[in-house]
């Protein structure tokens, strides 16, 4: 186990010219950084050159897979249609699933957060819902007029997962909700660790990897005690 902090990558977003800047930019909301420093980490936030892959993967300890407004291509995960709401980032995604495809492949842990889950499932071997309000009757909003630092429904853990001896004794947690994609099918051997209850999957793991792990909620913002052991947890996976 290493002494030093662990360098734990963040995945950019990135924007068209416009708003901050005439020329295309990097986002990265403060509290990613902020979650991991408080965990003990050493945030990395990473850009989207694929041929630096081979060396980021050197340089860091763990991974964290951000969210954004976009989606992950319905191509890549067998779909033969594309609903109408969906936005994609196409190098951004070449990027983050190189990324994790290659951080798994070294057991690196890898934390999946809203888009970043839905991505580690797909890469996992798993698909996803288009868009919420279509494919389930009687849905929550998933997108929570509700400001994000609030939370917007809970969740129920499933017993004997990664995610519940995280949590403890918690058999439910107060989430954010700001998606409108959600995990579908799952792939070969991934767990399902917690759900909404409207049914909608709010969780993934992987138990062949010693730290995979995909939420749907945005546990940067530590609404609850919850969130906080799910970065503590990274960073200790990540020291080893």
């Amino acid at each position: 186990m290493t002494t030093r902090k662990p360098i734990i990558g963040i995945t950019l977003d990135s924007e068209e010219p416009g708003g901050y800047s005439k020329f295309p930019w990097y986002a990265l909301r403060e509290n990613y950084a902020g979650a991991v420093t408080a965990a003990g980490g050493i945030p990395m936030p990473l850009p989207h050159e694929i041929e630096l892959v081979p060396d980021l993967l050197d340089l860091i300890d763990g991974l964290v897979v951000t969210g954004g407004a976009f989606d992950v291509d319905p191509g890549l995960f067998g779909a033969t249609e594309k609903h109408d709401t969906v936005v994609t980032k196409d190098r951004r995604t070449k990027f983050e699933w190189a990324m994790a495809e290659g951080a798994l492949k070294r057991d690196m842990p890898v934390l999946g957060i809203c888009g970043g889950q839905q991505l580690l499932n797909v890469i996992l071997g798993g698909s996803l819902i288009q868009h919420i309000p279509d494919a389930i009757e009687n849905c929550l909003p998933h997108e929570q007029p509700n400001p994000r630092d609030e939370a917007g429904h809970d969740v129920t853990v499933e017993a004997d997962t990664l995610l519940a001896k995280i949590v403890g004794d918690a058999k439910t947690l107060s989430v954010n909700s700001a998606h409108h994609q959600a995990v579908d099918g799952v792939g070969p051997d991934v767990v399902i660790n917690s759900y909404a209850p409207d049914g909608v999957i709010e969780g993934i793991e992987h138990p062949k990897y010693r730290y995979c792990l995909g939420v749907q909620w945005h546990p940067e913002f530590h609404i609850s005690s919850g969130d906080a052991k799910i970065f503590d947890a990274l960073i200790a996976e990540a020291r080893k």
